[in-house]
C-alpha cells in the first residue's frame, strides 16, 4: 500500500520521536540500523522529512535528528505519507489506472473509495506521539 520509502519514513519518524522523548538526538547511521534500512536511502528519506518539517535536523558535533515533544501531537501519519509519497494514495485508482473516477470507474472504484477514505481518516487521526508512546510501553514494534 505504501512505497518502501514511505514505510521507512514512518518507521524513522517514530524512532526519532521515541528517542526525542528521552531527550536524545539520533544520527542517520543509528536510524538506518534501527529501522533496518539502507543508509543512503535513509538519508534521502530524512532529508524529505526535514524539508517537510516533520523532523528537525541539527548540524554539528552534537547534532542529529529530533522532534520537539509539542510537535509530536501535531505530526500525523498523513503528513509523513504526503511528504514522501504525495497524495496519490488518497486520490489514486486501486488498480493504478489513470482514467478512473466516478464518471469512468474501474471495477474496484466504489469499493476502493471506502477503503481509501478509511485509510485517510486513520492517517489523519494517528499522531507520532501516539505511536512513539505505544513503543515506549511495548505495545507495538518497530522492526520486522
Amino acid at each position: 500500500m505504501f512505497s518502501k520509502a514511505c514505510e521507512y519514513g514512518i518507521r524513522a519518524a517514530v524512532y526519532i520521536a521515541l528517542q526525542s522523548l528521552d531527550g536524545r538526538r539520533v544520527s542517520v547511521n543509528e536510524i538506518a540500523e534501527e529501522i533496518d534500512s539502507p543508509l543512503a536511502f535513509t538519508a534521502k528519506i530524512l532529508q524529505q522529512l526535514s524539508k517537510s518539517k516533520v523532523i528537525h535536523s541539527v548540524k554539528g558535533p552534537t547534532g542529529g535528528f529530533e522532534i520537539e515533544r509539542t510537535d509530536m501531537d501535531h505530526v500525523k501519519l498523513s503528513k509523513i505519507v504526503h511528504a514522501i509519497d504525495g497524495d496519490e494514495i488518497f486520490v489514486g485508482c486501486g488498480l493504478g489506472l489513470k482514467e478512473c473516477n466516478a464518471q469512468k470507474p474501474c471495477p474496484l472504484h466504489d469499493k476502493f473509495v471506502d477503503i481509501r477514505n478509511n485509510l485517510k481518516n486513520m492517517l489523519e487521526q494517528t499522531s507520532l506521539y501516539e505511536l512513539a508512546t505505544g513503543l515506549e510501553v511495548g505495545l507495538t514494534y518497530l522492526r520486522r
